[in-house]
């Protein structure tokens, strides 16, 4: 397995299957080109990607900069092979790398899975917090990837 940074649209698209819903190019595009955002790709053999980690880095004024772990995926057939743990552990290092005073993760409490993976790659329970959120329209949490104006 090597993980790599994704540089281009075309990689990303090649990961489709990764993704909650296809990626689209243009917002593929856009979040390659925004300062702070990464997304490293692990490939198995013949540069099948089996799974990814994006990452971004969120600015303080009183805290500096640290990175949040955005999303974690990995193919149904590579999983429980260490797969996420090993581009967790990477997304760590870009972010120690960029001097990241942390990186954080939000997680449902029921995600055995997610919890495993983090924990073995180092992360440490911080204590069960809300997440509120705000939809405005065109894509929005909880639509399993379809638009909210497709209905």
């Amino acid at each position: 397995m090597e993980i790599r940074r994704a540089t281009t649209v075309a990689e990303l698209l090649a990961a489709g299957h990764l993704f909650d819903a296809p990626p689209r190019a243009e917002w593929a595009e856009g979040f390659l080109a925004a300062a702070g955002h990464v997304l490293l790709i692990a490939y198995a053999a013949a540069e099948f990607p089996a799974g990814f980690v994006s990452g971004i880095e969120m600015r303080h004024p009183d805290k500096g900069v640290e990175m949040c772990l955005y999303e974690l995926s990995v193919d149904e057939g590579h999983r429980r092979r260490g797969v996420g743990r090993a581009l967790t552990e990477a997304l760590a290092a870009e972010a120690r790398a960029r001097g990241c005073y942390g990186m954080w993760v939000g997680v449902d409490t029921d995600n055995e899975a997610a919890l495993r993976t983090y924990r073995a790659a180092g992360a440490a329970d911080e204590g069960v917090f809300a997440m509120l959120g705000w939809g405005f329209g065109g894509r929005a949490w909880g639509f399993e990837g379809r638009d909210v104006n497709e209905d």
